[in-house]
């Protein structure tokens, strides 16, 4: 250690420290640059050298030394005295190098110990600052020794007892806590019902509701499928279990089951939609999108029900046509992926009523609202079903392509107007046969070419990139264009050979009145079906006919359209998921104040690569690029998928004087978000990464794929690869029929296998194809 006159003593330590300064004395030069300003749990600031090739607790020990500290060197820690943040290994020299003011704190597990027996006296002096400080405190070691020293179970009874801002700050705790996989598994159904009680209080306030809302985001995701490492088997029926003491014991059932017990539980979430706190709406469209994600079959009818009944769809829709919902745009594409999941569902499950009771009461209401009397044909068969328009009396076979959602969707136009309704089919039965528009087939062709249109071909996810009200309103459109095909056929004084026809017309027309979904005001979609003229529309049809082959819209192609679609898409996911392997240099952006808090990078550039455990994004800062080794060995430092609730795009600007293409520039007055640029953002403290891509096929490699790693998302960012996947789909499917008319086969009634071979190693981090 160097003397203050400069001299070093023999086997001095390689941390300098210089005297105290004080109003009397100046500290004498000791012919070494202090590296950082440290002060002492008694307020004494004192200038020292760090040597950065130090550990942390090498530092901490000669510190305790110099400064004749007779505690031993392990009850103590360092932390950012302007931040809070613990200094370990891993930020050590980034410390260093921005000279950054520390202090000497108590360590970890001191501190973990005297918050805990604050907890437990509840002096009124103590108690509302050691949870304020727990609140703070995220770092893996303090909640390590919070976990340690019984903290979970005082601050379990602290959530269940308190009120007002203690309880946020409890609340906020518990959340900080719930971050580590570990250490939680002893909540049991009595505090997830007394958070679900909180939450659905009226009189609980906004900075209550947002941590108890994650908390029980936090507590649907700790789903037994989610665990990583194997599972303890289970029979084919019971879902699988959880090691014992894991964390991963709890999930949607557990959740949903208490929400039933607190009558308006989930009517409450739904409400907080239109919330003017935005951080509140947030947290309620992660909570929703975290239980559409993760609903087990058994409760799945019950809760998509009950989501239907209090119109979330609306409520999101709103959403979308604010102005200020910018935090917001991924939360509502994951919605709107989730639907189009619960849409495919729907679709591909058979109706049976005589075993789903619900199949029977809808048919049956269908049925009641007809006003029409059962009777008999000239052969003496039951007469029922068919005077609705269906072709036979096999409920099972008419529903079979459209499953699900076409009785929906029957049911549903049924319920707009059942007077209308019955008005229609008498008027139809009053018909010689032949002319009769048949209501209940045009329904579900109705519902097929609405599927055909949003691609509801998978239960993947989304490759929409923008938002589709109209979609979220399916049912709605489902009864414009319904109601659009039986005047076309009235229009045209068409009869049972002319139904394939007004298909056609039927969708030119969806084609036409729901393109612009994103910008496109809803009364315009009405007027597009409920206006428009058969002649207009016929000649318009005709028009497209001679620029399209018919071809694709026969049955047999579009189904064949929807297998390649699925391939295509999950080819393109693996792809993207490649490239994130592979890893990648970005710029460090400057992030936009609207992106909130934000970590300060070591450096202009980044490499960032995905662990082969999908869990962690490994990353390293640096002034220059370098060649970075496989593996994780020069990536120090990590990024937790889990924790990532969004990534938004075009948040950062790029620093003067980085990239090539602005060198001769000079700096910006105003910050302007790159095009490429993206952030990786957390729901409470703002941004982990703002990153800036070299081009857009980088770009839309991370942004998309990350997306895909999330559990509760599944959408597309960028254009680019929904293109790539309807650019593959379309080539695979002139492949296949190019094969059929080359070879003079007709298109078959039934759909043929279609398999292709890909290869992934094709795939190079800076390029995709």
């Amino acid at each position: 250690m160097s003397t203050s006159n400069g001299s070093t003593a023999p086997g001095a330590s390689r941390t300098t420290l210089a005297p105290p300064a004080t109003n009397s004395m100046r500290p004498r030069s000791t012919g070494l640059v202090p590296t950082n300003n440290v002060t002492t749990k008694e307020g004494v600031t004192v200038r020292t050298r760090i040597d950065p090739t130090l550990t942390v607790d090498d530092v901490v020990r000669q510190l305790c030394v110099n400064l004749k500290v007779t505690e031993p060197s392990s009850n103590f820690a360092l932390r950012d005295k302007d931040t809070d943040e613990l200094i370990v290994n891993e930020n050590l020299r980034k410390k260093i190098k921005n000279k950054a003011n520390l202090k000497l704190v108590n360590s970890p597990s001191i501190e973990a110990a005297e918050i805990v027996q604050k907890l437990i006296i509840r002096d009124e002096k103590t108690f509302k600052m050691a949870l304020w400080s727990l609140k703070k405190f995220i770092k893996v070691k303090v909640c390590s020794g919070i976990l340690n020293h019984g903290g979970l179970s005082e601050l379990a009874q602290v959530i269940c007892t308190e009120h007002g801002n203690t309880l946020a700050y409890a609340l906020e705790a518990m959340h900080n806590l719930m971050d580590l996989d570990y250490g939680w598994s002893t909540l049991d159904n009595a505090f997830v019902f007394k958070v679900v009680q909180i939450l659905s209080s009226p009189n609980s306030l906004i900075n209550v509701c947002r941590p108890a809302t994650a908390i029980l985001k936090k507590l649907v995701e700790a789903d037994p499928m989610n665990a990583p490492g194997p599972l303890i088997a289970s029979s084919s029926r019971a879902p699988p279990v959880a090691p014992p003491g894991s964390v991963y014991r709890y999930g949607f059932q557990i959740v949903f089951q208490q929400m039933r017990r607190e009558k308006g539980s989930l009517e409450t979430v739904v409400n907080r939609l239109g919330s003017a706190d935005t951080a509140m709406i947030l947290h309620s469209m992660m909570l929703i999108n975290s239980l559409l994600s993760h609903v087990n079959d058994t409760e799945w009818d019950e809760f998509i029900s009950e989501l239907e009944r209090l119109n979330v769809r609306k409520a999101v829709i709103r959403l979308m046509s604010s102005h200020n919902i910018d935090d917001l745009t991924s939360s509502i594409l994951d919605f709107q992926a989730n639907i189009v999941r619960v849409t495919y569902r729907k679709k591909s499950t058979l109706v049976e009523p005589e075993v789903e009771s619900l199949h029977a009461s809808a048919l049956e209401y269908i049925w009641s609202c007809s006003k029409v009397q059962e009777g008999r044909d000239n052969d003496r068969e039951v007469l029922k079903w068919r005077k609705l328009g269906f072709s036979s009396e096999n409920l099972v076979h008419e529903f079979q392509e459209v499953g699900e959602l076409g009785l929906d969707c029957l049911r549903n136009f049924v319920e707009d107007d059942p007077d209308l309704f019955s008005k229609v089919i008498l008027e139809q039965l009053s018909r010689p046969v032949d002319r009769r528009c048949p209501i209940a087939r045009a329904s579900n062709e109705i519902v097929e070419l609405l599927a055909e249109h949003w691609m509801i071909f998978a239960p993947a996810y989304s490759t929409s990139t923008t938002y589709q009200p109209f979609f979220l309103n399916f049912y709605r459109v489902h009864a414009l264009a319904t109601q659009f095909f039986l005047r076309m056929w009235n229009e045209s004084g068409s009869a049972a050979g002319d139904f394939s026809r007004i298909v056609a017309l039927a969708r030119s027309q969806v084609k036409v009145a729901l393109q612009r979904e994103n910008i496109k005001p809803w009364h315009e979609v009405e007027r597009d079906f409920l206006d428009c003229e058969y002649r207009a529309v016929r000649d318009r049809q005709m028009q497209e006919l001679e620029a399209e082959d018919d071809l694709l819209s026969k049955v047999p192609v579009r189904n064949l359209k929807e297998k390649i679609t699925r391939e295509s898409a999950e080819f393109v996911r693996q792809q993207r998921i490649q490239c994130l392997f592979q890893g990648a240099w970005f710029v460090n952006g400057i992030p936009t104040p609207a992106n909130g808090p934000s970590r300060r990078p070591n450096g202009p550039w980044r490499f960032i690569r995905l662990d082969n455990g999908l869990k962690y994004l490994h990353y390293v800062d640096s002034a220059v690029q370098f060649p970075v080794r496989n593996g994780l060995e020069d990536l120090p430092e990590r990024i937790e998928i889990a924790a990532i609730t969004q990534i938004a795009t075009g948040t950062c600007a790029s620093p003067p004087n980085i990239l090539r293409d602005h060198l001769d520039l000079p700096p910006p007055n105003n910050l302007t978000p790159s095009p490429l640029s993206f952030s990786l953002l957390t729901a409470t403290e703002g941004s982990l990464a703002d990153q800036i891509a070299s081009d857009q096929s980088r770009w839309a490699d991370w942004t998309d794929g990350l997306n895909m790693l999330r559990r509760d998302s599944g959408h597309v960012t960028s254009e680019e690869t929904a293109g790539y996947i309807k650019a593959l789909t379309e080539i695979g499917l002139k492949i296949k029929l190019l094969d059929l008319s080359g070879e003079k086969v007709d298109i078959p009634s039934g759909l043929l296998d279609v398999f292709f071979s890909y290869n992934y190693d094709s795939c190079a981090s800076t390029k995709t194809w």
